[in-house]
């Protein structure tokens, strides 16, 4: 009798176990299905006035007959980087002038691919100006050589980085309106292009209103007067933030960066890059998107089947660029889900 009895129980811990197995699969793999169909924010029906006169000034914006002007915004301004018309993604990558060694990484590396599943992608790298004038003849001889650089007349210090954002989407809007994606990052940041791209490949809703990322909820406004970064309660009195993608990668489909570059004129304010562009999408009535992939301020100790996976990693020297770039791009070394999913990258260091 006790015999049956203890054997009755392993069944019953054994289809415990199975089950419980079985449910953290399907949690863990459906990840990519729930955010996909779940997560992603409802068409908007848009009754306030303010959002309604941006998304149509948005809609009317046209600055293609002002490009011979440009130069007054740019001392760099590259107006042929997009003739490409079958453009699938833009990537502008956000620079400091004196970090010519790591832009030569990202070139060398990520950057330097021109095609996703055959679709057209781009990279520039986009500067504020340099107090420095041996600097400035430096990366004007950079520009000439590569010819993959925007500069704008913003300085480039931590309180320009609203109107380093505005710049950088005027010049979109003026001399790249044929890219369906606009993909904003940094210098120290590893792109996994190919998996973003199939990414929005595989989208399965018309591409507007798309601003997608790691998103930041329920943030709360800096309100101290003496901070770089400080939010007024008159431009914006609500306790928490809208939510916003983190800063260290976003992608704005075209119309989206549109919208943010009209909303741009109503937030006037000295604010971190990634917390303008949420507060410029929300007066534009554009909600952001999440995604997991997007690792966010946090870098993910080097594991090839996490970095195959993930869209984009943070905090990368120009030596761990090439080390990561190098790896990746041999044969797929047979990840399987479980690898991707289960092993721990913030354990594992760089080889």
């Amino acid at each position: 009798g006790f015999s049956l009895v203890s054997g009755e129980l392993r069944t019953h811990q054994w289809c415990f176990l199975l089950f419980n197995v079985l449910l953290f699969h399907a949690l863990l793999f459906g990840a990519d299905f729930v955010e996909e169909y779940i997560l992603q924010p409802t068409p908007g029906v848009y009754t306030d006035g303010t959002v309604l006169d941006v998304r149509e000034r948005a809609r009317k914006l046209d600055l293609s007959g002002t490009r011979g002007n440009e130069s007054q915004y740019y001392p760099i301004t590259n107006p042929n980087a997009c003739l490409n018309s079958d453009l699938f993604l833009l990537t502008i990558v956000f620079s400091s002038p004196s970090n010519h060694t790591q832009r030569n990484a990202v070139r060398a590396t990520w950057a330097n691919q021109t095609r996703v599943q055959s679709f057209a992608v781009r990279t520039l790298f986009f500067l504020g100006l340099s107090p420095s004038t041996a600097t400035q003849e430096t990366v004007m001889t950079e520009s000439g050589r590569h010819g993959d650089m925007v500069q704008g007349y913003v300085n480039d210090s931590p309180h320009g980085q609203a109107e380093r954002e505005v710049l950088a989407l005027r010049w979109v809007v003026a001399f790249c309106p044929v890219a369906r994606f606009v993909l904003i990052t940094e210098d120290s940041v590893f792109v996994n292009l190919p998996a973003l791209g199939g990414y929005l490949l595989g989208l399965r809703r018309h591409p507007e209103d798309l601003y997608l990322g790691r998103v930041m909820h329920k943030d709360t406004p800096d309100r101290d007067p003496s901070s770089p970064s400080y939010l007024s309660p008159a431009l914006y009195p609500d306790r928490y933030l809208p939510d916003y993608c983190a800063r260290t990668a976003s992608v704005l489909s075209q119309d989206v960066v549109r919208k943010v570059y009209v909303a741009s004129a109503g937030v006037r304010a000295a604010l971190p890059a990634d917390v303008f562009v949420g507060l410029c999408a929300w007066k534009a009535g554009v909600v952001p998107t999440h995604s997991a992939r997007f690792s966010g301020e946090k870098h993910i100790h080097y594991n090839d089947c996490c970095y195959r996976y993930l869209f984009n990693t943070p905090g990368m020297g120009s030596e761990e660029l090439g080390t990561v770039w190098a790896d990746l791009g041999q044969e797929d070394g047979g990840c399987s889900l479980l690898e991707t999913y289960y092993v721990p990258c913030e354990s594992i260091r760089p080889p």
